[in-house]
Order: structure tokens, then sequence, then C-alpha cells
């Protein structure tokens, strides 16, 4: 297919896997560690450095149009989150880190089996893998930390204000292993998952994208100001204040004398932004402008208590989590799934980032035998994650492939995409077709 887009046959390939989150929901953002692993889903790229200045993309996918521009004059339209823009936030991101101007251009053809809008991180995947790309093509190098770091940043070119999960694991991530992404500084943890349980991947059908809404800005944003007005009750200089995990780390407190601060400090009614600013002693004029994001200026009421409470409490069960497969006791598997369960329901009371769908299949998963069943991702559609004893593996595979895309229209999804048993998967990579 190269050949017949491009009339040449490409030069080399690099990859990057799609993620899938054990645990650990809306948290990296706030400054917490979070516990993905990579699937064996990815993004591949074919590549052809070109003489001239033109970055031509193409994708087999025929739902995707091909692209071409300047590789010079790179623009990102936020207000679009077309499948090219992906690309071009990792080109840009690394032409901005070495600060270069007079870039060569090349052919690319993407190709991926990350179902997308899935919460599989099929968007990040191909950022990074585009990052990868064009370092190769430059001829420099980076480490796989800085690859992270830079490709964090530079998918927010799409208006998308995430944490660093995704980036992480799509670079760090190693076969046979999920990992402890801890942030500022970067850092991955092996956590050896227990041989006895597998994770399975149930996509609800309901699809969501992150760059197209503003659910996922609002939370971010939501957070933010939790963070300053915690900080505020606490007299801590709270205009300097971002995340979550900064106020814990100012008061030197755990996580769970930080739901305690959280139950004194916030009320459960929602604060309309009248209300922010009268606990932060500022204008409305000065919220919207130094603390809000553009797409966040209109909202007219923030949960903040609520988002507090789901933060610190699924930041403490990622650190359980992490102890309870270093332990490895008899009963790893229930705890593990308890822990799972937890965090479901924090994300769809506290965070409110679940739907009907995404509930309607945990029940479902958790009925036919898994111990443990969460939504995965940003939530509001995409994925579960179940972990499923491997004895029982054949059985839940048909019973909720049964219960839940046979009786209704759902089996139109794509078969494989559906449902399936996955296991950690290694990390992105540059590779020659032998």
């Amino acid at each position: 297919m190269f050949n017949s887009k491009f009339g040449s046959i490409p030069k080399f390939y690099v990859r990057a896997p799609g993620r899938v989150n054990i645990i650990g929901e809306h948290i990296d953002y706030c400054g917490y560690s979070v516990l993905p692993m990579a699937v064996e889903q990815d993004m591949l790229i074919a590549v052809e450095p070109v003489k001239t200045h033109t970055l031509q993309l193409a994708n087999t996918n025929p739902l995707y149009p091909d692209f071409s521009t300047s590789a010079n004059n790179v623009q990102i339209d936020k207000t679009k989150p077309l499948w090219h823009n992906y690309f071009l936030c990792g080109f840009k991101g690394i032409q901005e880190h070495f600060g270069l101007s007079d870039l060569t251009g090349m052919n690319c053809l993407v190709d991926g089996n990350i179902p997308p809008s899935s919460g599989l991180s099929s968007s990040s995947a191909l950022v990074c893998c585009a990052g990868l790309v064009t370092l190769t093509v430059l001829g420099m190098n980076l480490s796989k930390v800085e690859l992270a770091e830079i490709c964090t940043k530079s998918e927010r070119y799409i208006g998308t204000e995430g944490g660093g999960m995704d980036q992480s694991i799509s670079f760090l991530a190693e076969e046979g292993t999920a990992k402890l992404i801890e942030f500022s500084p970067l850092r991955a943890t092996d956590v050896k998952l227990p041989s006895g349980a597998v994770f399975v991947i149930a996509h609800s059908c309901v699809e969501m994208n992150k760059a197209a809404t503003s659910h996922f800005n609002i939370r971010v944003m939501e957070c933010r100001l939790a963070a300053k007005l915690l900080a505020k009750s606490k007299s801590l200089p709270w205009d300097k204040v971002l995340r979550l995990e900064e106020v814990q780390a100012r008061l030197r407190v755990s996580l769970e004398e930080m739901l305690l601060i959280t139950e004194d400090a916030l009320h459960p009614e929602p604060y309309s932004p009248e209300e922010v600013c009268s606990c932060l002693g500022i204008s409305l004029q000065e919220l919207r402008t130094q603390i809000l994001s553009p797409n966040t200026q209109d909202v007219l009421i923030f949960k903040l208590y609520q988002r507090a409470k789901h933060v610190y409490s699924e930041a403490a069960r990622v650190l359980q989590f992490k102890k309870i497969c270093e332990e490895a006791p008899d009963n790893m598997v229930q705890l593990l799934g308890e822990l799972m369960n937890q965090s479901h329901v924090s994300c769809r009371d506290m965070y409110e980032c679940s739907c009907p769908e995404l509930d309607q299949l945990v029940d479902i998963c958790r009925k036919f035998g898994a111990q443990g069943s969460r939504l995965t991702g940003a939530g509001w559609g995409g994925c579960t994650v179940s972990i499923v004893p491997a004895d029982k593996l054949p059985s839940f595979l048909a019973n909720v492939h049964e219960a839940y895309y046979q009786r209704s229209d759902r089996s139109l999804a794509p078969e494989k995409q559906s449902l399936f048993a996955t296991k950690p998967g290694g990390g992105a990579l540059v590779f020659l077709e032998a």
C-alpha cells in the first residue's frame, strides 16, 4: 500500500502501543502515580524520508483522509481533533524541543489496531509514534523519559490537558510487567501482576474522544480549583498550587488525612464561579484569565469536593494495589478485584465519568466471574478492564459476549475489538524490515 500511495518503499517502521490503565483513573494530571500496562495493540508507521520539505501522511483506514503540509509550517487546529493533527503534535514537539526550522519532509503511512475513542489511548500512541518517527528521521537521540515528557507536552497542542500516563507507558512499557508510573520526576517501576489471573478488556461500543468534548478539561479544572481552595484553607500560597498532590506534599500528611481535610474544607454542594472567587478573594475576570482554560470559562458549576475525594482515594488505591502485588497473599486476585470495584464506584459517583453502558458492562463482567471490573481511560464511553481468574476465562468471554454484545445491536462492533484478554506488552520502538 505504501508503494501505491507514494510510489516508493519505506526505509523504516515505528510502533507505539496503546495502554490499559489497571487502576488510577484521572489522577496523573493531579500529580499522582498510576498503574497502567501496554497492550499488544499498537500504532504502526511506515516511513520514507524525502528531500522535499513536504510532510505527506496517509492512513490504511479509508475513513481517515490523506493529508500533506509543509514540514516548516505545521499548523494544528484545536477545534478539530482530526487524525493527522495527532501526528502533527508529535512532529511539532520534537521540532520545538531541538529548535529546528529547516526540516526535511517525509512520506508516512499510518496503520493501527487500537480501537479509536475507546479509552485505550490510540491518540497518544499516534503522538508518541510520530515523535519517534521525527526523531529517527532527524538522526537525533533522546532517552525514553525525555521522549515521553515531550510527547505529553505536545499532545496539549490539540487542547487535551492530560497528565502524562499514556505517553509514559507507551515509551517505558516492558513485556510481561505492568508499571507504576510516578511523575516529577518521571520514573517507572515494575509491578508483577498475579500469574493466576488475566486482564480482559471489553469495549462498551460508546465512543469518546477527549479532544472533542469539554468533559475531560472541566475535570482537570475542577481538580485545580479544589487544590487552590484546599491550599487556601490551610494558609498555603494557593496561587502557586496547581495540583492536588502539591497540597498533600506541602502539608506533609497522608492521603487518608487529605480525605479528612477535604471533608472539612470543602462542601458537597457544587460551587459557582462567584463562590470560588469569594473563597480565593479574586474577581471573576481574574478567575477566567488566570486560572480557567479557554474551554472551561463558561462552566457554571464546579464539583470540587467530589473530585478531590475521588483523586485522594484513587491515589491510595494505586499504592494498595502495588503493595498487594508485591506481597502476593493467597487471596491476591480477590483483593485486587475489590480495589478495581471501588475505583469504578468512585469514577461513577464522585468523578461522574462513567455512562450507563459502562455501568451495565461492569455489572455483567462481575456477574460472569470477574473478581473486579472498572472503566478504564477517560470514561464517558470506551472500555472496561476486568481481572478474571485464568481458569474462568473461556466461560467469562462466552457469557459476556452473549449478555452484552449479542443482546443488542452492539454485535455490529468489530468482533476482535469488542472483547479480548491482554497481557503486558513492550514499549515503542523503531525497526527496519529484515
